[in-house]
């Protein structure tokens, strides 16, 4: 069983909240959410932004709190072989109190299927919020470009009620 390494990154003013499924190996050694050079969330957030992409773990934590983005992960702790969604078992969900209860969050995504799956599973009993469905950014979605992904989390976001 790994436990989920790194701690959400979130303040008062996060009016959206992006949920993974469970860090990367590359992203537990970094310490930070998105680790993995080949996973374009950081481009992808970028690109949403009209605005350079986030170099270091300092400089990406504030530039999500600035952006009033809220990140986590719906998994607390699990089996996993690697960084294989697809070997997630015995699922431990996180808690998203506090988060809720900090912040004015005016909209719940997940960032891919996987995401998705354990959210409804283990989250949405419990909160009662729907989670708006995001592509993933991860480097095994090699169907989509940083471009489609940007033009489609874009859509999604805004057509969701979001405003920035």
């Amino acid at each position: 069983m790994i436990q989920h390494p790194i701690a959400p990154v979130y303040d008062k003013n996060s009016k959206i909240l992006i949920l993974g499924s469970f860090p990367s190996v590359k992203s537990r050694e970094q310490g930070f959410f998105y680790g993995h050079p080949q996973n374009r969330f950081w481009r992808v957030i970028a690109g949403l932004k009209n605005t350079g992409v986030p170099e270091t773990v300092d400089e990406k934590r504030d530039f999500l709190l600035r952006s009033k983005i809220a990140v986590w992960d719906v998994i607390k702790s699990c089996d996993i072989e690697g960084s294989s969604d697809s070997s997630i078992k015995n699922v431990v969900p996180n808690d998203l109190k506090d988060i809720l209860e900090c912040a004015d969050i005016s909209l719940i995504c997940v960032n891919g299927k996987k995401a998705e799956q354990l959210y409804k599973k283990h989250i949405f009993p419990l909160i009662k919020r729907k989670a708006v469905y995001l592509p993933s950014t991860s480097p095994a979605n090699a169907a989509w470009s940083v471009d489609k992904l940007i033009n489609e989390w874009r859509r999604i976001i805004y057509e969701s009620g979001f405003t920035d």
